[in-house]
């Protein structure tokens, strides 16, 4: 099934509750029996709720189990196998790549409720459950001096388990690394409901999970890594008047020797739409804006990075405007992280792209990318984590009036200017469905089998997660 036709897609089969409330399949009143009735959703206005992420709709799960435990994690994967039914892990569901819709009739585990926290600032680390929203583990860490600096754009919603998932960055990924750069250990259900503690030593297995769509494994304890927060932050906005010129001065920045904490890029659709939204002044005009952080414990230093990007910025055509104060900084960031919000009022609908090209092969790619645009009937956005080469193309669309074949057809595209320049297709947001059939353009066939090998010797029946990354490995192969 292509991503498209999941577009907007309900179940018909999708199963009725008996008359009397109770479950009217096995599984469900076996995970009923087992669990309580106030872990498990069984009704069909209760199983509506878990078949889409951010980004696409799928098919109604037979059942959805809320654990409070990774002893209830375990019930509910032995229940699901004794069925031969597949299981979809799922956090806050803000993913955009197809992640966590099911495919097919499904057992969904939903961690939402799994929130347990605890900060062990002597050893700079925090134990977090998967259901954590990613936010808090920097909330709970600030009175102990510390933070916690993954912070994708959904930071807010977002759930620690989700970031594992997908191995979630965000704007500081730049310059202090992305999720599975703090994970210290993890604590897994596998396929058959048998739990394991990983650490980073010898075989790396923890890694291995990380970035794998819950295909793999359900992550259900993290030990994260913490840190101090830097004493001092700097901040400038940059404004261009061709979209290349914005790649170009972030180039030379970091080839002159800057690191900056957030080098942020967005281009003139996504500066206008956030500007119709929150009117915080921003330059219309502009083809382009880069945000950029500078950080670090000695003031003079900081403060002598960010000129190297003011001249950088300068050199490339741009126009310069430091922030005086934090009040300043907090909304030009504001900004930044509205832009999502933002975009509905282009089109209702978005194809999210994800792709990561090396830093030199930047202003050629988002003018590409803007051909492509411009060439098309859709509205194409452009911004991302510019610093770290991850940029996110966004696709524009109506899904009642316009074509999703052809939104399909120019993410292929895009996914090829990426690869075509020594890139790949996803930093953060996964393959999922989304991106599934492009990996046969990213991947080699013998690496493609590596990786199908690899899966099947974790999830030989293929029952975690369906139908995700890997073309090929499909339902039909249970």
């Amino acid at each position: 099934m292509t991503p498209e036709k999941l577009a907007l897609t309900t179940n018909s089969r999708a199963r009725k509750p008996r008359s009397d409330g109770t479950p009217d399949n096995p599984l469900a009143a076996e995970l009923t029996r087992t669990l309580g009735h106030k872990k498990v959703l069984h009704h069909l206005s209760e199983r509506l709720n878990y078949r889409y992420d951010a980004i696409q709709f799928g098919v109604t799960p037979l059942a959805v189990v809320l654990p409070e435990s990774t002893a209830d994690v375990v019930a509910a994967v032995k229940a699901a196998k004794a069925a031969g039914v597949p299981i979809v892990g799922r956090g806050a569901a803000s993913g955009l790549s197809g992640g966590v819709t099911p495919l097919q009739e499904s057992l969904v585990i939903s961690f939402t409720r799994m929130t347990g926290l605890h900060i062990f600032p002597e050893r700079r680390e925090a134990v977090a459950q998967p259901g954590v929203v990613t936010l808090k583990v920097t909330e709970a860490a600030k009175p102990h001096g510390l933070m916690y600096p993954p912070d994708p754009a959904s930071f807010r919603t977002s759930t620690i388990g989700g970031n594992l998932g997908e191995n979630a960055g965000g704007p500081m990924c730049f310059k202090y690394g992305v999720t599975g750069d703090y994970v210290r250990a993890l604590e897994f259900v596998d396929v058959d409901g048998d739990v394991h503690r990983l650490t980073r030593d010898c075989y790396d297995l923890a890694g291995l999970l990380i970035g794998s769509e819950g295909t793999l494994g359900l992550i259900t304890e993290a030990t994260l890594r913490l840190i101090p927060p830097p004493k001092f932050t700097r901040t400038l906005m940059s404004h261009f008047a061709e979209v290349g010129q914005a790649a170009e001065a972030v180039s030379s920045a970091i080839a002159a020797g800057a690191v900056p904490s957030k080098l942020e890029f967005m281009d003139r659709a996504c500066v206008g739409a956030v500007e119709d939204y929150l009117h915080l002044g921003l330059p219309r005009d502009a083809d382009a804006v880069l945000l950029v952080d500078t950080d670090g414990d000695d003031a003079e230093i900081v403060a002598a990075e960010l000129e190297l990007v003011a001249q950088a910025c300068a050199a490339a055509g741009g126009t310069v405007r430091r922030a005086a104060n934090d009040a300043e900084a907090d909304a030009l960031w504001r900004a930044r992280r509205s832009i999502s919000p933002s975009l509905g009022r282009i089109r209702p609908q978005r194809m999210n792209e994800d792709i990561v090209v090396p830093r030199s092969a930047l202003p050629d790619v988002v003018r590409e990318i803007r051909a492509l645009g411009d060439a098309s009937p859709f509205h194409l956005v452009q911004f991302g984590h510019i610093g770290d080469g991850n940029l996110h193309p966004n696709i524009m669309f109506d899904p009642r009036t316009e074509d999703t074949h052809a939104v399909h057809d120019l993410a292929h595209k895009i996914a090829l200017v990426a690869i075509r320049h020594g890139g790949v297709l996803s930093g953060e947001h996964g393959i999922g469905t989304m991106k599934r059939d492009f990996m046969r353009d990213a991947v080699d066939p013998v690496t493609l089998n590596v990786l199908r090998d690899v899966k099947r010797a974790l999830d030989p029946a293929n029952g975690l997660n369906p139908g995700k990354i890997l073309p090929d490995l499909l339902m039909d192969e249970r």
